[in-house]
């Protein structure tokens, strides 16, 4: 592609041209998680913008600027669910045909969105790289205008405009924490907020999974062989990271970039729901992960950007268990006593007196390893903390019995 250029007034352009088509999303402060963290905490709610997502804002600038020819062509886009969305309700509202390729493992409530919104799909390979290849193949072969989602001038303006918002929403901001992916919303962002505000640090977080463009940021070489990514933040599972981008925006307005775990993500969905009564996706709710793994210097105001909340409904209790695992919420215990009458008595009667709940219970005498005397019982606890679960532990000690190990 040709270098990439953008600045705060290609961000302000964007900005005029969507206003009537976008949501001005809410820049909320959220009581408990300032409390919690010591510093006023702003969320900035792309989840809740049109198709689910921010991605809506960089492709409609995108499409609306296409001549008259590239439109009567079509167009051609990649996605793991939220730019299929944007580039799909975008070009129906341009009156252009769209045809998205997404990657076999796709959410299917981003395939259906996607299609009900105008797109004709196609799922190709295992992750995001793989769509993309099959995408630029279909540019070639059947002459469509590609719609990258991130690496393009007008997609990074589009989704700079979230820039413009946090400055009026929020002028004495002192951060702001972003997911990134392809990069092409932090460097938007990064863009308008480093030019009217310098002092704002930009601080992006990836998935421990897909750490490429944090690597490349801390000028590590990123691993290149493929292998199959299994992380709950799809929508930023970006395996190959883009020099491009990092040389031309990130390594220029971003301060630092962080990495986060499934199971912190996953804590952090559960917080959002539970406490701010806010649905995100893992990619959506990796900034606020960042938030509560990392001590950056957040300074006094800091804005955390929930890029999405197309979650697929068939994983929310997953991710919910996992998170409530992760909090000292729920716990698997697996216990090894004497197999004789009374013990099982013995050991409701240690959770009841510690006030857990068991939510299931159930007996093994045949696991290898146990001997004839002995059956291993495994709890699922509803508890309250993680000090809670120890003292269970210490007390099923007390009378002889053998924790194996507690998740």
């Amino acid at each position: 592609m040709s270098s990439l250029k953008v600045d705060i007034s290609d961000i302000q352009k964007a900005h005029g041209l969507l206003k009537p088509v976008i949501k001005h999303t809410d820049l909320d402060l959220s009581l408990s998680a300032s409390e919690l963290y010591g510093r006023n905490v702003y969320l900035k709610s792309e989840n809740t913008q049109r198709t689910g997502s921010f991605k809506i804002r960089g492709a409609y600038n995108k499409i609306m600027n296409l001549s008259a020819e590239e439109k009567a062509r079509g167009v051609v886009a990649s996605s793991a669910g939220n730019h299929a969305q944007g580039v799909a309700l975008s070009s129906k509202l341009a009156g252009v045909r769209s045809v998205i390729v997404m990657p076999e493992t796709a959410p299917l409530n981003k395939i259906s969105a996607t299609r009900s919104y105008g797109g004709e799909i196609i799922l190709k390979g295992e992750i995001y790289d793989d769509a993309f290849e099959y995408a630029k193949e279909l540019e070639k072969k059947e002459g469509y205008t590609f719609v990258h989602p991130y690496q393009d001038s007008h997609i990074i303006a589009g989704q700079g405009t979230i820039g413009l918002e946090i400055l009026t929403q929020l002028q004495d901001v002192d951060s702001v924490i972003v997911p990134i992916g392809g990069g092409g919303l932090i460097s938007g962002i990064g863009v308008a907020i480093k030019t009217l505000k310098p002092s704002c640090k930009i601080f992006g977080v990836q998935s421990e999974q897909t750490p490429g463009m944090s690597q490349l940021f801390k000028h590590q070489t990123p691993e290149t062989k493929l292998k199959r990514i299994t992380t709950i933040a799809d929508g930023i599972a970006i395996k190959k990271p883009s020099p491009e981008m990092h040389s031309q925006f990130i390594s220029k307005y971003v301060d630092d970039i962080v990495t986060v775990s499934d199971d912190e993500i996953a804590e952090a969905i559960v917080y959002l729901v539970e406490r701010m009564k806010t649905v995100t996706e893992g990619s959506g709710a990796v900034s606020f992960a960042a938030l509560m793994k990392h001590k950056l210097d957040y300074g006094k105001n800091v804005c955390v950007v929930l890029s999405g909340g197309n979650i697929d409904l068939n994983i929310v209790s997953k991710v919910i268990e996992r998170g409530q695992i992760t909090r000292g919420r729920l716990a698997k215990m697996s216990v090894v006593v004497e197999d004789m009458p009374g013990n099982l008595q013995k050991l409701t009667q240690i959770i009841a007196m510690e006030k857990a709940n068991i939510l299931e219970v159930n007996h093994d005498r045949l696991t290898y390893g146990l001997s004839l005397r002995e059956t291993r019982i495994d709890f699922f606890l509803e508890t309250n903390s993680f000090d809670q679960i120890k003292r269970i532990e210490a007390e099923i000690e007390k009378i002889g019995g053998k924790v194996l190990h507690t998740v």
